[in-house]
């Protein structure tokens, strides 16, 4: 195929989203929204950075496959993402699993794009992009395509180069020196490392391009396959391997997120991974870079005042702080914030200390209340007094979820239940709160 403008190739591509996700290692942050869903970074979603991805790349023709909770994910994407413009051809379908084929819901990633194949089909596109809606990087789809093209490649399959010990959770692939893919292993007990970097294996990022009439034709036979789980990883790639021309992509040439040569790429699909991932955004020098200006990551940003700091006054009354993210809306009421992130509309009132936390969106935190190595759902309401991440025995005593590495994970319903074991009510509202 003769060499190709990037932008008219991406204008002839359509990029389906997988966003079904539960998440269910995220424990309580997924129990009532999908994982791609989840608040990130202040003021963002996790899907915000592949749906950024697509439209900075120029791909503007999505579709994105919910399934799970996607009420706040549908919504989500609605009033945020409204802004492409259908006169021009850009838009964003959003597609609830809909038993189209059958009475069943998604068996698997292949079978949640066979059966919404028709979105694809109405597109007409010359490739397909198919991505994961629940990962954490910054990624020009643009280079990936052309590499893609340029190869003479049927599929490509994404990859970085990961620790063995994280490569058990991933599609390990190996690759001849002509980096097309030789062999593909889904999720294997013993990942298999690269020659040259014995620690080190080649995982799939779960970002795929297909030539359109391969996928079509592939998910066909594999929807017709009995034995298939109909899953990209456990049964697609695997099959292609050898009939097709399949290639690996590193992410090192499209990443547009780097620290010294290091691309950028976060499953945050455990709560301390994504405490992890949050937390790396108030250092100074983070490895994710949001102040890009050139590949902005969009969202849904609420009209929302200033955030607010108040009262400087001796004696420990005081409003600030230091080395956090605190987005729109907050007020810090004389108390202090270190190395944290305030959501949207979180409030912070007097003689509270907040430290290495997540503090997520419409949260009150009420007086003197101590929060270490906490993660605070939305909406959550704490007394006056409170404490959590200060004595594990005591949070998991209250029903506090506790991870292996200390983090505690609190919810409205965990509260409610650990509150009233403990003998404690709501908040009193003694104190001069949020002035």
């Amino acid at each position: 195929m003769p060499h190709l403008p990037r932008n008219h190739l991406t204008q002839r591509t359509y990029a389906m989203v997988l966003a079904g996700g539960r998440g269910s290692r995220l424990q309580q942050l997924t129990q009532s929204r999908a994982k791609p869903a989840v608040p990130f970074a202040g003021q963002l979603k996790i899907i915000d950075f592949t749906l950024s991805n697509c439209v900075n790349a120029g791909i503007r023709r999505i579709g994105v496959l919910t399934q799970y909770k996607a009420q706040s994910l549908i919504r989500h994407i609605e009033r945020g993402w409204s802004f492409l413009s259908h006169s021009l051809g850009e838009f964003i379908d959003i597609a609830p699993a809909q038993q189209r084929h059958g009475e069943g819901w998604y068996d698997g990633t292949a079978d949640a794009v066979w059966q919404n194949q028709g979105l694809i089909r109405e597109a007409r596109p010359d490739h397909v992009l198919v991505l994961g809606g629940d990962h954490v990087y910054k990624m020009d789809y643009s280079l990936m395509l052309q590499e893609h093209v340029d190869r003479g490649a049927e599929l490509t399959v994404a990859c970085i180069e990961v620790p063995l010990a994280e490569a058990c959770a991933l599609g390990v692939m190996a690759v001849d020196a002509d980096e097309r893919i030789v062999a593909f292993e889904e999720k294997p007990a013993c990942p298999t490392p690269l020659p040259s970097r014995p620690g080190v294996a080649l995982a799939s990022m779960g970002v795929y391009v297909f030539n359109a009439d391969v996928l079509f034709a592939e998910l066909a036979r594999d929807a017709a396959d009995l034995a298939s789980t109909h899953d990209f990883g456990h049964d697609l790639i695997p099959h292609l391997i050898g009939q097709r021309r399949v290639y690996a992509h590193r992410f090192a040439r499209s990443c547009i997120n780097s620290v010294d040569g290091r691309p950028y790429w976060r499953d945050v699909g455990t709560v301390d991974a994504y405490w992890e991932a949050n937390m790396d955004l108030t250092r100074v020098l983070p490895e994710l870079n949001l102040y890009d200006d050139t590949w902005p990551i969009l969202s849904q940003i609420p009209q929302l005042p200033p955030a607010k700091f108040v009262f400087d006054e001796d004696g420990g009354r005081r409003g600030y702080a230091v080395d956090s993210l605190v987005a729109s809306g907050c007020i810090v009421s004389g108390a202090v914030v270190r190395r944290s992130v305030l959501f949207c509309k979180a409030r912070v009132d007097e003689g509270s200390v907040v430290e290495d936390s997540l503090v997520l969106p419409d949260t009150r935190v009420g007086c003197g209340v101590t929060l270490r190595r906490a993660i605070v759902d939305k909406r959550c309401r704490l007394p006056d007094g409170f404490t959590a991440g200060v004595d594990r025995a005591q949070d998991e005593a209250r029903g506090f979820h506790v991870t292996p590495s200390g983090i505690t994970l609190l919810t409205q319903e965990m509260l409610e239940g650990g509150l009233a074991r403990a003998g404690t009510g709501a908040p009193t509202g003694r104190c001069r709160a949020f002035a």
